[in-house]
């Protein structure tokens, strides 16, 4: 296994970049690789394989890619021991498989079917050596400080929007991107409170939170009504006026 870990990494940072189809968070490179050599691609160049932790993300991407994006490729989705782990963080326990799919006696490594296949669309337990098109998990983290409406005008124009985190998954790899020195120590997130409610500016629902424990602040945020992603991985709500780096996608 050490060797063809060695091997794979060898032949992962002689690839050169290759522009992707970007769908939001979700960039599709046509380049086939095993599991491993796909993680260690996005690891390299984006965040992390993709995951589709959530039914809302799995039929926004669907919808996005139809007729963009055939035949099977990989996602970050892994078992580990007796779990299905996500490559990026965070466990998965809403699988429905193919009746077929999988065998639990075994190691495997998730890999999707959406359009063009050969066989039923759906998710498969695969062999990680098996070489696959893929997905890569992308953010942007911009430095330079701004106020929460500058700086969601900002991902507009050059971007998609400021990101929305649906997912534990989604919340741990974003936490990995902030934590440089450059960065400022909560980091705007687009997340609103508008009517009385806490929203997503792209429209993702809120199926996921991650305020502190036992915070009912947010719930009533008075004139704090953005919120922020902090460095430990903590929801905050804040003064939208206050300047500080933020996450487009």
């Amino acid at each position: 296994m050490e060797t063809l870990l060695w091997k794979t990494l060898f032949i992962v940072n002689a690839l050169p970049y290759l522009t992707g189809q970007k769908f939001g968070k979700h960039v599709y490179v046509q380049n086939r690789l095993s599991w491993y050599g796909a993680q260690l691609y996005c690891q390299n160049y984006y965040t992390d394989l993709s995951p589709l932790s959530t039914s809302w993300e799995k039929k926004k991407l669907r919808k996005a890619t139809l007729g963009k994006v055939s035949g099977e490729f990989w996602i970050g989705l892994y078992k580990k021991g007796t779990y299905w782990k996500w490559s990026g963080g965070g466990y998965e326990t809403n699988i429905v498989w193919d009746e077929s799919q999988p065998s639990i006696d075994y190691d495997l490594f998730v890999s999707v079917c959406w359009d063009g296949c050969t066989t039923v669309a759906g998710w498969f337990g695969s062999s990680p050596l098996t070489e696959l098109p893929f997905f890569c998990f992308s953010t942007t983290v911009m430095e330079e400080k701004m106020a929460w409406e500058e700086a969601l005008e900002y991902c507009k124009q050059t971007h998609t929007t400021l990101t929305s985190l649906t997912s534990e998954t989604e919340n741990l790899l974003t936490l990995k991107e902030i934590q440089q020195d450059t960065v400022t120590d909560r980091v705007w997130i687009g997340l609103c409170f508008l009517a009385d409610r806490w929203l997503w500016v792209d429209g993702s629902p809120l199926i996921y939170e991650a305020w502190s424990e036992g915070d009912r602040e947010h719930q009533c945020p008075g004139r704090n009504y953005c919120g922020a992603l902090n460095k430990n991985g903590v929801w905050e709500n804040l003064d939208c006026e206050e300047k500080l780096s933020f996450i487009c996608v």
